[in-house]
């Protein structure tokens, strides 16, 4: 049984909700604030080991911790870890895990303190949950990813046991990960919210609620969930976090004292609220309108577009005619009329963002290796294609363009250039978020403008995605490139992996590259130190400050 110990959480933070109320200026440390916030869209799960979409993601990051963790560089360092050791051959790693993370368990779900319950997190919760990404029954959309644990391939396949999957804990305070090979990305696996603990006894006793309401969650991290309402029929929805003093200690403060989120459907009403100032920051992939100089906008360049092609397509699933098309796009061009603002020309897949060794991957392997620019040969290719087809002509095909990941302005002048090059126009049709997903699904496109974006701050979260995306899978078949990735046992081995996968993708013409997008973080100015993930939308408030 859970050993169960009484803490009697603190009640002074609920005095100290106040705008200057602390420090030794009018400026105060910003701490103590209670923040107004929205989710666009209701968590889908609270489990880890299983969510993936923005609003859960963003709830994950403030609830729980993990063994490591990364910094606002990229750099990967411990935190519920005091250290870890890795084997000379680098296959087998062990955690010695700190004495100070606990549990928190809201027992006491109404506005009386009273004491709640806690426990220390052990070794043994970092097992089940690793065990649990790899149990087939479970399928997590992180089981591949974590398949260079020893025997994890033939463990996610149901072909050996859970208990030969290649994760021991050895006592309570060391755990114990054995690789199948010398995995250089297993680091950086170990710092995504699947890596985060999950307590067995307390997994079994909810009976399949894990994670999907507040009765069936509990914390190892900042804040832990007070309330959880939502009703998709109704409004007032609802999920509220108070800070948890069981896990703040001198190197991890927590500064807010509340997060209080609303619910909302979509993110036109997110950008009232805040123009209202009912909410203190919102995520988005469109900054128009956002002056940085009254706003504290954060933005990072975490999603490639790239045209792809229905794979049915009478035209365009001709490989020559989508050679053509590609080696006549001028990014050189193209970027003048981007201006290096929201939106710079991509010549590759993996997005600037994309960081390893606390540096971005796009500096370690340069994208201009790929330019592929060439009008002569791009004319060549389409007379094959037209000898192929049967027909010269090309006309009335739309690119569909997603407008709430960007405007269509720039991307003018790929139609000036297909048709200045090869005599074919391709105009573009910009449809809403729900349009596109929709007929992306259905097959009722001719190309589209597709954003790429991988789950976490990894070239192999982005390539996975051409792995399990149907719409980007079709191009290069069956080939794992994410299966070459992950047996790098080296950095540099890893950068020529990534870029051996992009020129994979790339030489089947079926993902054609075309600009890098930030994503943006827009905050009120009376905010500070909100940080957030432009791969998986978490928004990270443990360090918030507010000087309102």
């Amino acid at each position: 049984m859970i050993k169960k110990t009484a803490v009697l959480l603190t009640t002074a933070a609920l005095c100290a909700v106040s705008f200057n109320s602390c420090g030794n200026d009018d400026k105060g440390d910003g701490s103590g604030f209670m923040y107004s916030l929205t989710l666009n869209g209701n968590p889908s799960t609270l489990d880890p080991q299983y969510a993936d979409d923005a609003s859960s993601n963003t709830i994950i990051k403030n609830l729980y911790s993990g063994l490591l963790t990364t910094d606002q560089n990229g750099n990967i360092s411990c935190c519920n870890a005091k250290s870890y050791d890795v084997s000379a051959n680098g296959l087998e790693y062990t955690f010695h895990l700190r004495d100070d993370n606990y549990w928190f368990y809201d027992k006491n779900k109404n506005d009386i303190i009273e004491p709640d319950e806690y426990f220390p997190v052990t070794a043994k919760d970092y097992e089940f949950a690793l065990k649990r990404v790899l149990d087939p029954a479970m399928h997590s959309p992180f089981a591949e990813q974590f398949t260079c644990i020893k025997h994890g391939g033939l463990v996610s396949k149901g072909e050996l046991a859970l208990e030969m999957a290649g994760v021991s804990a050895t006592d309570d305070h060391t755990l114990k990960i054995t690789l199948e090979y010398p995995c250089a990305e297993f680091p950086e696996l170990m710092t995504t919210a699947a890596a985060y603990p999950c307590n067995e006894e307390f997994f079994y006793s909810t009976k399949g609620r894990y994670g999907l309401d507040d009765e069936s969650v509990m914390s190892n991290g900042a804040f832990f969930v007070r309330q959880w309402f939502f009703d998709p029929y109704g409004h007032n929805n609802i999920l509220y976090m108070k800070a948890n003093s069981a896990n703040e200690n001198e190197s991890r403060e927590i500064s807010p004292t509340f997060l209080s989120f609303e619910i909302e459907d979509n993110e036109e009403e997110i950008r009232q609220m805040f123009k209202e100032g009912e909410t203190q920051c919102f995520t988005t992939m469109n900054s128009v309108g956002y002056n940085p100089e009254k706003y504290a906008i954060s933005d990072s360049a975490a999603t490639t577009l790239g045209l792809i092609f229905t794979p049915d397509d009478e035209i365009f699933s001709n490989l020559n005619l989508r050679k053509a098309l590609s080696l006549s796009i001028n990014r050189e061009e193209l970027g003048k009329k981007m201006n290096g603002g929201d939106m710079q020309p991509a010549y590759a897949i993996i997005p600037p963002a994309v960081d390893l060794l606390g540096r971005s991957y796009r500096e370690l392997s340069s994208e201009k290796i790929f330019d592929v620019y060439d009008p002569k040969e791009a004319r060549n290719y389409l007379e094959k294609a037209r000898t192929e087809l049967g027909r010269r002509s090309f006309d009335s095909v739309k690119i569909m363009v997603n407008s709430a990941v960007c405007g269509s302005g720039s991307l003018h002048q790929l139609s000036t250039g297909w048709q200045d090059i090869l005599g074919i126009y391709i105009g573009i049709e910009d449809v809403t978020d729900e349009e596109f997903y929709s007929r992306i699904e259905s097959g009722d496109y001719s190309i589209a403008l597709y954003p790429v974006k991988g789950n976490s701050c990894s070239g192999l979260s982005v390539i996975s995605q051409f792995e399990t995306i149907p719409c980007l899978n079709y191009a290069f078949g069956d080939y794992r490139y994410s299966a070459d990735i992950l047996r790098c046992p080296t950095p540099s081995e890893l950068v020529e992996a990534y870029s051996s996968a992009e020129r994979g993708i790339m030489g089947q013409f079926g993902f054609i590259p075309i600009a890098y997008k930030k994503s943006y973080l827009i905050a009120a100015p009376s905010n500070e130190e909100i940080y957030f993930d432009p791969f998986t939308g978490a928004v990270d408030y443990r360090q918030a400050k507010n000087y309102r």
